[in-house]
């Protein structure tokens, strides 16, 4: 999970029609390839979904998936280059939004509501 942020403002994905889940909206996120870091995770699927190279700052929170899958580890991610182009395969639109504008998005998944609502405000 990359949580890119500038200043007060963060980046959220409404995911697109040929992937899980089309329509819910979220951070940016996706799976560990293998030999890759978590951080070069973050950089590269924010890279390939967004445009954006970012630098990954501290985890922040783990947590499962809403169904239980998949081990979430929720980075902040700095935006340092690059040109913010949606890949639409992947992602049917962008916004930058401040944490509290989160709980208006609707669909969302569980623990990123928990997220924005209880998780970010404490860091």
């Amino acid at each position: 999970m990359a949580i890119v942020r500038d200043r007060d403002r963060f980046l959220v994905i409404e995911r697109a029609a040929g992937v899980p889940f089309p329509g819910f909206w979220g951070p940016l996120s996706g799976k560990v390839e293998p030999g890759e870091s978590l951080e070069d995770a973050v950089i590269r699927e924010v890279r390939e979904e967004v445009g954006l190279l970012v630098v990954p700052g501290a985890r922040v929170w783990q947590c499962a998936s809403q169904d239980g899958q998949f081990q979430l580890h929720w980075w902040l991610a700095q935006p340092v280059a690059g040109e913010l182009r949606p890949d639409p395969r992947e992602v049917a639109a962008v916004r930058w939004i401040r944490a509290d504008e989160f709980a208006s998005l609707a669909p969302v998944f569980t623990p990123d509501r928990t997220f924005f609502a209880q998780i970010l405000p404490a860091l």
